[in-house]
């Protein structure tokens, strides 16, 4: 439209399409942040999800180099993994109780240890951790553990090796430590290699009436004590309300065999 005015025409055409592109534009950016406010989060969010269950799937990887190692005595594994949205720490093998997560063996006779002084094993983990989906993943003592960071409670993706036959009264556990001779962390791509380094086995019979008892005491950092009770309670090992403390279902009535295994694993990288 065309208007004449003291000799100057004036069109409003310009302005319809200066209002149309401010329009557009503003439908442009809203969609933009529209996307940035929702729709970028939970992409976010899917792929740290996504990471998690690589991270789960890798844990149960190295649970099967770990049994490789100690008990087929495969002298050496070496395994290639994606480490997202957090790291994988070498914990090494200690004997602060103070801190470190410990499992200590003893029976109410003293044959293999006594309470006060029970044959003690810091195992340290192989631990993965996730500061955006707040979760820990554990291997510990050949267990694969799994925990929320800003809460209590965990859950074991897969079993160690301990177990008891009733028809022999033998009960076999195995203690599995990690030593590392540097401080290791991996994010990204990256080889973790394993050797086998000391092991030691010791077997006992208890005889009939002794008790059979193990303890496990968490990491202040890494507490998996909810998982390792539950495992214990699927043995039906009895707690009896000492902490972390639980009776082994050994038939009292008749000498018991107990066999235990130690076993060190190097970590040579990560």
């Amino acid at each position: 439209m065309q208007q004449k005015k003291k000799g100057v025409f004036i069109s409003d055409r310009a302005v319809s399409e200066a209002i149309g592109f401010i329009i557009i534009f503003g439908i442009i950016i809203g969609g933009v942040g529209i996307v940035t406010l929702y729709g970028y989060p939970m992409l976010t969010q899917r792929q740290t999800s996504a990471d998690e269950q690589i991270m789960e799937k890798n844990m149960i990887v190295l649970q099967n180099d770990l049994k490789s190692i100690a008990y087929k005595t495969i002298p050496y594994t070496e395994t290639s993994l994606k480490v997202g949205s957090g790291s994988l720490t070498v914990y090494n093998m200690t004997y602060n109780n103070a801190t470190e997560s410990n499992f200590s063996v003893y029976d109410s006779e003293g044959l293999i240890a006594s309470a006060a002084n029970p044959l003690l094993f810091s195992s340290g983990d192989l631990r993965y951790e996730s500061i955006n989906a707040e979760t820990g993943l554990s291997l510990e003592n050949g267990a694969v553990v799994k925990r929320m960071i800003a809460e209590n409670g965990s859950a074991m993706l897969a079993n160690p090796r301990w177990y008891y036959d009733s028809q022999t009264n033998t009960a076999v556990i195995y203690l599995i430590g990690f030593s590392a001779s540097d401080i290791m962390a991996q994010t990204g791509v990256g080889t973790v290699k394993m050797n086998l380094g000391q092991t030691n086995y010791m077997s006992y019979v208890l005889p009939a009436g002794d008790m059979l008892y193990v303890r496990y005491l968490p990491n202040n950092n890494a507490d998996y004590s909810a998982a390792w009770g539950n495992y214990f309670a699927g043995m039906n090992l009895a707690a009896t309300g000492a902490p972390g403390e639980y009776l082994w279902p050994l038939n009292t009535t008749e000498p018991a065999n107990v066999v235990i295994y130690q076993y060190q694993v190097n970590i040579e990288s990560v």
